[in-house]
């Protein structure tokens, strides 16, 4: 089976791309690969690095056709997996740029939240944040990003609305940074990464643990102690089971 996540090397930036057709959904196998990619590259020590998607989506977010199928178990791993992937790309002490090539939807609008800069598409994506309407729960570390990273008015239609936005009102409520046409999307993403590259990195990664620190911190104790809410009273129910059909049926 071909990687679900691939690295490659352009100049002084790592090129990590989401390679799981056809919408990039997340489920236990891809978190876990790009939780790998995520620790390589700690270890590696790139000078930057930019994520990216495939064709039209960035990522879809978790895959609703597995979610139903989960049991309690399953359930509390994929929480875990998600937390643990957040926490690894939100944490990352070098400069993180996100490549939003498509559409970021749900878990994938919050791996580019995750970014220290985000490049996004022009044209017909979608952009936001689905859990409401999908009747799944936010994790807590999920929230927690969404709380960090965006003012209070935006994180309320992104969180509460749950409507999908487009390029345009994405970059007006701060979920992107800037709008390319698609074929300049990852050249750009790169080139910002490389500016960044060329700034000291150890006065990057205090400056970031300036800006992130307790709120990393926060998520961390989330995680290793294993306190989120959703690992112990479940995370999807029959109602959320069939939210997660009926959107699915939409698209």
């Amino acid at each position: 089976m071909p990687p679900l996540v691939t690295t490659e090397q352009r100049g002084d930036v790592a090129v990590v791309r989401i390679e799981r057709p056809p919408a990039n959904a997340l489920d236990l196998e891809l978190l876990a690969a790009g939780r790998q990619a995520a620790e390589e590259l700690r270890a590696a020590d790139p000078r930057a690095v930019v994520i990216a998607g495939r064709e039209r989506f960035f990522s879809a977010g978790v895959d609703l056709k597995a979610v139903p199928q989960l049991d309690a178990a399953g359930q509390r791993a994929m929480v875990e997996s998600i937390s643990r992937l957040f926490v690894e790309w939100y944490s990352f002490p070098r400069p993180v740029v996100c490549a939003v090539n498509g559409h970021a939807i749900a878990g994938g609008m919050i791996i580019a939240l995750c970014g220290d800069y985000r490049v996004c598409t022009k044209g017909d994506a979608k952009l936001g944040l689905t859990e409401v309407r999908a009747g799944v729960p936010y994790p807590q570390v999920a929230m927690a990003i969404v709380r960090a990273e965006l003012a209070p008015p935006a994180a309320r239609v992104v969180a509460l609305g749950a409507e999908l936005v487009g390029p345009e009102a994405a970059l007006q409520l701060g979920l992107v940074d800037e709008l390319r046409e698609p074929e300049e999307v990852l050249d750009r993403a790169v080139e910002v990464a490389t500016g960044y590259a060329a700034l000291p990195g150890a006065g990057y990664a205090y400056a970031k643990e300036q800006m992130r620190g307790a709120t990393v911190h926060g998520l961390r104790r989330i995680v290793e102690e294993g306190s989120d809410p959703l690992l112990t009273q479940g995370w999807v129910d029959e109602d959320s089971a069939g939210a997660a059909s009926a959107i699915l049926e939409r698209r």
